[in-house]
């Protein structure tokens, strides 16, 4: 199925697909509700799918899309945000209008067929840093836990202790501590004088930055 707004554009990719033996358009839709309701309808194995378009964008109705075919999605917008949002909703494929040729489209529809992916080289470098980024705020989450962990060990809190600290973290006052905790607002001041003796602090702020593992 072929999914574009611009009736030039749906006529000439439905022209080339036409003239490669392993395909056949069974329908073309020029928003995204009609792409949907005719992906339902048949069900076919590869959609075209473009973003920009009225009524719903590529974007908005991939979700529905993928239930009922795969999608190669080609568009004219090579924004990041959007490559790594077909890509991570599901989307098979992505290609650049300008980034490829007729034969390259041909390949990319028989791969996604298949089940494989297919990326433009500049869809190809956004997925990359993508996987970079997400690898990288994983290590950065994995160091900020140990260091959290660090710490709290070496500072001897009590369990206690640490569940007033960690209300502390999130902005809550003594009084709002001592409804969550169930404790009295003057347990929950004794609990804090306790806190900043052992981090050696003088101030809220101070001890959620030391806890945090911040300094």
């Amino acid at each position: 199925m072929v999914v574009d707004d611009n009736p030039i554009v749906r006529a000439a990719l439905n022209g080339y697909l036409q003239l490669c033996p392993e395909v056949s358009v069974s329908a073309q839709a020029a928003d995204g509700r009609e792409a949907v309701a005719l992906a339902r309808r048949y069900r076919p194995m590869v959609t075209l799918l473009d973003h920009r378009m009225p009524v719903a964008d590529g974007l908005s109705v991939l979700g529905e899309m993928i239930a009922y075919t795969r999608v190669l999605v080609l568009t004219s917008d090579a924004d990041p945000q959007l490559i790594a949002g077909m890509i991570r909703g599901g989307a098979r494929g992505y290609l650049v209008h300008g980034a490829f040729d007729p034969p390259e489209l041909h390949r990319a529809v028989l791969a996604v067929a298949a089940g494989h992916g297919w990326l433009s080289p500049v869809a190809a470098a956004v997925a990359a840093a993508a996987v970079r980024e997400h690898a990288e705020h994983e290590r950065a989450h994995r160091e900020l836990a140990e260091r959290r962990r660090l710490a709290r060990s070496r500072f001897g809190l009590t369990r206690r202790e640490q569940e007033v600290l960690a209300q502390l973290a999130q902005g809550l006052s003594n009084a709002a501590i001592a409804h969550r905790l169930m404790l009295t607002e003057k347990t929950v001041k004794n609990h804090l004088q306790h806190i900043f003796a052992k981090l050696g602090v003088a101030s809220r702020t101070e001890a959620v930055v030391v806890w945090t593992g911040q300094r």
